[in-house]
């Protein structure tokens, strides 16, 4: 699978040897022009207090991992035969919606641009920050933070939460620290993935109403629950609203282990995500994508570890996926159906976790149940056949 990196990945002049690419200057020029940034100067000659600035740093990200997947793949249909899922930590799960084809690469950097800059203006209004909780035990620091008024904005696995709220909440844990911790201050700009950015929320969800979507066309795996999703229309409410909700890496996690993933492949800036998959998916190989030098061994991984998603639709017909593993259970509504009005709920899947709800978007007339109730699904796989209401 492939995944792309969030915010602090960036690293001053990290871009300069993929722009020596004339292929991949151009057009990386064309999405700086949608951005309205200089993204190839703050790529390459910008210090790192510059590229820190979140309306610069979040379209910079973005924009590297979709010309970089087109370096990867330089046919994009492709990449369908060897990836089985995408995700992407924070902004990056904006360049993984755009390479399973929700969205175009333009309209990700309308809303990279948009999202860097509500951000940085939700930023502005309170005093706030983020610390790395690094070590201890998992509950003793989730109770700490919440003694504090903190909130665990990245859960990023065993050992690695990061704590986000104002420079006073973030002073107390300081004082206060749990047993057995590290405190690592970050460099960014305010307390993300909290209640803190809601109002950059409401501007993105603005935005997004007139954003055109298409289901994926692999499994798109969603940092608010670690769930597969394979309806355009949420994996884009799941982006704006993932901007004031923690990013649950860890969950994320747990599906790519569900999923029996091989191999993970990291975008460039490329080493944070491949760092943590090492520690918490112990046999799983990685691979960072750091300078196009490694294109050919990157494209030999893929190769190795590909296998293409059972998730891709035709013009005929299209299918409904589990979102997690567990056990599927039919609803009522639908068992019996021949033709399932748009938003019926079809069943649920049953994990230890939890129960979650799955409903058909679109409708459409029943081709096919492709499991029956009381199976053991797996994260994408594919539940039921649809074809469109009308279709032959």
């Amino acid at each position: 699978m492939i995944v792309a990196p969030g915010q602090g990945a960036q690293t001053p002049g990290f871009l300069q040897p993929w722009l020596e690419d004339p292929t991949f200057a151009s057009r990386f020029d064309w999405l700086s022009t949608v951005a309205g940034l200089d993204l190839a100067h703050y790529g390459t000659e910008a210090d790192a207090e510059t590229i820190r600035d979140t309306r610069i740093a979040q379209p910079l990200l973005v924009a590297t991992g979709l010309v970089a997947a087109l370096e990867l793949f330089p046919h994009p249909a492709d990449a369908f035969a060897h990836i089985g899922a995408v995700a992407g930590h924070s902004v990056g799960e904006i360049a993984a919606a755009a390479g399973a084809r929700v969205i175009t690469a333009e309209q990700a950097m309308v809303l990279v641009r948009e999202r860097g800059r509500a951000m940085a203006e939700a930023a502005a209004i309170t005093p706030t920050g983020m610390t790395a909780v690094l070590g201890g035990d998992r509950d003793e620091v989730l109770a700490a933070l919440d003694k504090h008024g903190l909130t665990p904005a990245n859960d990023n696995g065993p050992g690695q939460i990061v704590a986000a709220g104002t420079a006073e909440q973030l002073a107390a844990l300081a004082d206060e620290p749990p047993a057995k911790v590290r405190l690592m201050p970050l460099s960014v700009a305010g307390a993300f993935h909290t209640h803190h950015m809601e109002p950059a929320v409401g501007h993105l969800a603005g935005l997004a109403r007139s954003v055109s979507t298409h289901d994926p066309r692999t499994r798109v795996i969603s940092n608010r629950d670690g769930t597969v999703v394979h309806d355009g229309r949420e994996v884009l409410a799941r982006i704006v609203g993932q901007i004031a909700s923690p990013v649950r890496w860890d969950l994320c996690l747990e599906t790519m282990e569900d999923l029996g993933v091989t191999g993970i492949l990291e975008m460039p800036p490329a080493g944070t995500l491949t760092g943590i998959a090492r520690r918490a998916l112990k046999g799983v190989e990685t691979f960072a994508l750091k300078t196009p030098d490694q294109l050919e061994d990157a494209r030999a991984f893929c190769a190795k570890h590909g296998e293409s998603s059972d998730m891709e639709t035709t013009p005929t017909w299209r299918m409904v996926v589990s979102p997690a593993k567990g056990t599927f259970h039919v609803s009522e509504a639908a068992a019996g159906l021949d033709v399932l009005p748009p938003g019926t709920t079809i069943g649920d899947v049953a994990s230890l976790r939890d129960r979650t709800g799955i409903t058909a978007p679109h409708g459409g007339r029943v081709v096919e149940w492709l499991v029956e109730d009381g199976d053991l699904v797996s994260p994408g796989q594919p539940l039921i056949r649809l074809h469109p209401e009308g279709g032959q």
